[in-house]
């Protein structure tokens, strides 16, 4: 049987799991619940969006707790450029003593917007939307077939960008704060994988903490959240994910 595992903050992941498990059947697993037996996986495949040119911390950590010698496929999907994070990826596959088969990335609506963002977003977003069941068709129709890839090996110079970013991660955190508009519904709270926002005294905290997934930032249904006190402008979510079903696991 499958395992899917993936970590999402803003749906395109998970929908990137769900054409896989709709295609080659298993289960998806949510990667910071940690809950499930990993020996009951005959192919494991990792889906997951790119992070400075790398792997988003969840995924880092959990590659290295993977116990497994079952083969491995990474999907990694990014906004901007993937850079090297298809060699980075399978390098750290590598390092943990994984079964590494090969690792895809394929292009999927930026959610980077706290930090980066168009005014051409929405029509861009909408076009890459449109194309990617064909990207992830291929993806899919590779990993059916067993084709494996191996990429050269890197020196930690090559990562520096992403070793330097994934140390200051945590403090990205404390850049986030709430608006007036802020309803203390709790649902940041809920969402954050890192359980890194409380709400104390009536006021929502941000930890120091952070993953950078932004779930609070895109998700808050009263656009709230906000970045270096700039107001959130354009919150995105994967229109085809029920936001529901975020954060679970799908074994059924």
């Amino acid at each position: 049987m499958n395992g899917i595992f993936y970590f999402s903050g803003t749906g395109n992941s998970l929908w990137l799991a769900k054409k896989v498990k709709e295609s080659l059947g298993g289960e998806i697993r949510y990667i910071p619940n940690r809950n499930s037996d990993i020996s009951a996986y005959d192919k494991l495949i990792i889906v997951c969006p790119v992070y400075s040119f790398g792997l988003p911390l969840p995924v880092f950590d959990f590659m290295k707790e993977l116990n497994s010698d079952a083969p491995l496929w990474i999907v990694m999907n990014y906004g901007g450029a993937a850079g090297k994070a298809a060699s980075f990826a399978y390098n750290h596959a590598k390092s943990c003593g994984l079964n590494i088969k090969n690792v895809y990335t394929m292009k999927m609506p930026e959610n980077f917007t706290a930090v980066f963002s168009t005014p051409l977003i929405k029509p861009y977003n909408k076009g890459l939307l449109k194309k990617a069941p064909k990207a992830i068709g291929k993806i899919i129709a590779s990993i059916e077939r067993n084709e494996e890839k191996a990429f050269p090996s890197d020196s930690p110079e090559k990562h520096k960008l992403y070793n330097e970013n994934k140390s200051n991660w945590g403090k990205m955190g404390e850049r986030f704060s709430t608006s007036s508009a802020c309803t203390l519904c709790g649902k940041c709270v809920n969402n954050c994988p890192a359980e890194n926002i409380a709400i104390k005294d009536g006021k929502v905290i941000f930890g120091n903490n952070c993953v950078v997934c932004q779930a609070c930032y895109h998700r808050c249904p009263s656009k709230a959240v906000q970045y270096l006190g700039k107001p959130n402008k354009m919150p995105y979510f994967n229109p085809n994910v029920p936001e529901k079903e975020m954060g679970t696991d799908i074994v059924s």
